[in-house]
């Protein structure tokens, strides 16, 4: 194979707190000679990139402008509220929006959760991102909600979380161009979806082999061989029994 003959690498963006390993894990297994090449990219800024047609496909978080993109959504994360471990929070096991009413509650410029009506007390200014908001956190002047993952992603000894029952969630959704929708994006679609090989939109399916005659039936449609009646047939000449001269009395 040269150079030119050698096939592009598959360009795959995910915003933070998403793990593609497991999807990346069979795309290589299936399409070992085709590289995926991952790129992180901010939530906000991942329709942007999929349009410039930056990534082939991306994984994103929902809401987003579908003007030109095609989602698919996946799955809705558990939404959680980040606080200290000293909190009283902590000794709960879950909490309620209303829960939260006498804290100050970061609502981070990279939020993409989708509230009618934000929790709690604003702050004085909003955090530019989530990692920004977890050092607040940290430092005991407010709390943060957000997804598990990106709760997970920041991780803190000193910081714990609590799934809030009545809070908005947030959808991940694999996104791509729509008119750009290439067989390399087809195979991607049918590895997140869960296709085998074999039922691969757009991958040649085995034809059905003839099914072997069986012994037995060859053997039962074959015609019958004529049974012996055990009489002379009748064309068949009987055989005549000769007659010798009388023999004198004496």
């Amino acid at each position: 194979m040269t150079g030119s003959e050698a096939p592009s690498s598959f360009r795959l963006a995910y915003v933070p707190g998403v793990t593609p390993a497991k999807w990346v894990r069979i795309w290589q297994e299936r399409l070992p000679d085709v590289p995926l090449e991952l790129v992180m990219v901010p939530a906000a800024e991942a329709p942007g990139m999929l349009r410039g047609l930056d990534a082939d496909a991306g994984f994103v978080r929902l809401p987003i402008d579908r003007t030109d993109l095609s989602a698919i959504p996946l799955y809705a994360e558990t939404t959680v509220v980040v606080v200290p471990k000293d909190h009283l929070v902590a000794a709960a096991d879950e909490v309620t929006v209303a829960d939260l009413a006498d804290d100050v509650v970061f609502h981070p410029l990279d939020d993409t959760l989708d509230w009618q009506e934000l929790p709690g007390r604003p702050a004085i200014e909003r955090p530019a991102t989530t990692a920004d908001a977890i050092e607040l956190v940290a430092a005991g002047v407010g709390v943060l909600v957000v997804p598990q993952s990106l709760a997970r992603l920041h991780h803190r000894r000193d910081l714990t979380y609590r799934p809030v029952v009545d809070a908005p969630q947030s959808r991940v959704a694999l996104s791509w161009r729509e008119d750009t929708t290439t067989d390399r994006v087809e195979d991607f679609i049918g590895i997140v979806r869960g296709r085998t090989v074999n039922s691969t939109r757009g991958r040649t399916q085995h034809q059905p082999q003839p099914k072997k005659q069986r012994p037995e039936e060859g053997a039962a449609r074959r015609k019958p061989a004529a049974r012996s009646s055990g009489r002379a047939s009748a064309k068949t000449p009987r055989p005549t029994a000769k007659r010798g001269k009388p023999r004198r009395r004496s």
